[in-house]
């Protein structure tokens, strides 16, 4: 198991950031991936069923979270015969006594069964754009890959050859929501999902745009140790953007991500400059 977490679990119940959960955005502030981390873990943990599966995850990101305590409550909203939704609140603990909500996610859970008769649309393999690389297991660097012109879709590690207008991928091995637990395939798809911010807000002067929520919707969970996001549609107007991506693992494709974000331009993280050395991080 890798000691490489978001959290650890504290004497006190409650959850406290790790250095691999710092943001670029600002000092002593947590990254998107790991809230979204620790949302969908109480998410599974309180409202998984048998026969159920999470099929979309939402949560909206409305305050900076810190490097302090952090705590969740959950509240089942609905527990019906194929339908299971239920939130769960965010709040952080700060030294001088002010409790704070800083973030509110829904999750739905559905029944599985069969699909339906009949035949539908579905995207024709040789359309697909997404296609992997070979990664070593017990190597944790994500890889990233643009459609330019020198790149011609390679992958490799180095962000600041992607710093591009051109559309981007990304495959990456998450870590763990807590210390001494394990990753599982719910959990790693969203927080893998919240890249989609990145992947698709990331132009040529870096990235000026930050998400204020992730929708990951799921037809599956994925299989394997990574999960790749790959740009499909960006639309941005008066500073504000909405994107959307494909999810991917290695068998195929599993789900979309869908963020709206806002102008951040006055902290805008250029990839060419930033050091992202000695910290484990997706987004």
């Amino acid at each position: 198991m890798s000691t490489i977490a978001f959290f650890t679990l504290g004497e006190d119940g409650h959850l406290h950031p790790t250095r691999f959960s710092h943001s670029l955005w600002a000092p002593n502030t947590l990254n998107g991936p790991a809230v979204c981390a620790i949302a969908a873990r109480t998410a599974e943990r309180e409202f998984s069923a048998p026969g159920f599966r999470p099929a979309r995850f939402t949560i909206d990101l409305f305050k900076a979270t810190h490097d302090v305590p952090t705590s969740l409550r959950s509240n089942i909203i609905r527990d019906g015969h194929r339908i299971r939704v239920g939130d769960v609140e965010i709040w952080q603990h700060h030294p001088d006594g002010r409790e704070v909500m800083v973030a509110r996610s829904t999750t739905v859970f559905l029944r599985e069964s069969v699909n339906p008769p009949g035949e539908r649309w579905s995207r024709a393999p040789e359309s697909v754009t997404f296609h992997p690389p070979t990664v070593d297991y017990d190597d944790l660097r994500p890889r990233f890959s643009s459609d330019t012109t020198e790149s011609a879709g390679a992958w490799d590690g180095e962000m600041a050859r992607h710093q591009n207008g051109a559309r981007k991928r990304l495959w990456a091995r998450a870590a763990p929501p807590v210390a001494g637990e394990e990753l599982t395939p719910f959990q790693h798809a969203v927080i893998t999902a919240e890249s989609t911010s990145m992947i698709c807000n990331w132009g040529s002067t870096g990235i000026g745009f930050i998400n204020c929520d992730l929708t990951v919707a799921l037809t599956r969970l994925p299989v394997g140790q990574r999960v790749g996001v790959e740009a499909d549609s960006h639309v941005e107007d008066s500073g504000i953007s909405v994107s959307t991506s494909g999810l991917y693992d290695a068998y195929g494709a599993f789900g979309t991500g869908m963020v709206t974000a806002v102008n951040n331009a006055a902290a805008e993280i250029d990839f060419t400059t930033a050091d992202t050395t000695g910290r484990y991080r997706e987004a």
